[in-house]
């Protein structure tokens, strides 16, 4: 398995929460957790841009993606909006999570819950080249379930 280096700074109002970790040791996403000073409650629809309390340096030619947590959906619901979220190399915000409630009930998020992960991968940069015309293949421009169920 190779290792990237990704520096992380620990927001002042994130003292005492833990910073991302696995959750076993075969897991490939980090668990990012709520940064809160109060409960935020997210009724069924509703979606909220919920603080994560760090920041990271990710290093050029890999991006932070945050996905949901598969628990967190099934038992209640709640999914991460822009699934997967990209943390590009270059920024330096505050992490975040865009959470939405897809269930029946409402949803209490509190401070320290595991929210996310987060999954580093390796990012390639296209060439673009512009054609009058593509190779053909078998699929062609068969898309959106094409194939059948």
């Amino acid at each position: 398995m190779s290792e990237i280096k990704v520096k992380i700074k620990r927001l002042p109002n994130s003292a005492g929460l833990s910073l991302p970790r696995q959750a076993s040791r075969g897991a490939s996403g980090f668990d990012l957790v709520a940064c809160l000073d109060a409960e935020v409650a997210l009724a069924p629809g509703e979606f909220k841009l919920v603080p994560a309390g760090i920041c990271v340096e990710i290093p050029e030619g890999f991006e932070g993606q945050v996905r949901p947590r598969s628990g967190l959906a099934l038992k209640n619901g709640v999914t991460v909006l822009n699934t997967p979220g990209t943390i590009d190399s270059d920024y330096r915000g505050e992490v975040a999570v865009i959470l939405i409630n897809l269930g029946n009930d409402t949803f209490t998020v509190r401070r320290g819950d595991r929210i996310a992960q987060m999954v580093f991968t390796q990012v390639c940069r296209p060439v673009f080249e512009e054609s009058d015309s593509l190779e053909d293949t078998g699929r062609g421009a068969g898309g959106f379930g094409h194939s059948g169920l």
